[in-house]
């Protein structure tokens, strides 16, 4: 593996600078999380990398434990309209996406990224994994993979809340794993 520095040298030259190294063993996969998947979220069975599309919560933490390393980014923002939230995510899901293949490419087989946000590769979604139209750019989240992003990125000092209206700021984190 590259130094860290040459990485960070390489996030930053992405744009990204809100990040912090993890250990694998530090994300918290719980199966009430794709419970509020599964009953709770309207981007269930509708999006190609969502449940019931992903590994069941055993072979998600089993994902996990097969890598050495983690990268968090911290994403911010506020918006004045909330349907502005979808455009803003997908860029920012597709410039994460550049960063992973650019790893790849750079010898890191197993670089591989959970979105922030549901994927939005596409604009009309068939709804399941085998009918993806973008196989090699669609990425689960990581409440997908049954992270409990609120526990897991709270351990690293980061900060995430509830929002109650989208007049309050938004704390969004895209995982890393790299080996």
């Amino acid at each position: 593996m590259k130094n860290r520095e040459e990485l960070e040298s390489l996030f930053e030259k992405h744009g990204y600078t809100d990040f912090k190294w993890m250990e694998p063993k530090d994300i918290i996969v719980s199966q009430w999380v794709r419970l509020k998947c599964t009953f709770g979220c309207p981007e269930y069975g509708r999006n190609a990398s969502c449940p019931p599309n992903v590994p069941s919560v055993s072979e998600c933490r089993q994902f996990f434990d097969e890598y050495s390393t983690a990268v968090t980014f911290h994403f911010k923002k506020t918006f004045e309209k909330p349907e502005d939230r979808h455009a803003w995510s997908r860029g920012v899901n597709q410039a994460l996406l550049k960063l992973e293949r650019e790893l790849f490419l750079g010898g890191y087989r197993k670089a591989f990224m959970l979105t922030m946000d549901s994927c939005s590769i596409c604009a009309d979604c068939p709804g399941a994994r085998g009918e993806c139209k973008s196989p090699k750019l669609a990425r689960p989240t990581p409440e997908s993979m049954a992270v409990d992003v609120y526990a897991t990125v709270r351990q690293y000092g980061y900060p995430i809340e509830v929002l109650r209206d989208y007049s309050e700021q938004m704390n969004r984190y895209a995982f890393l794993m790299i080996e």
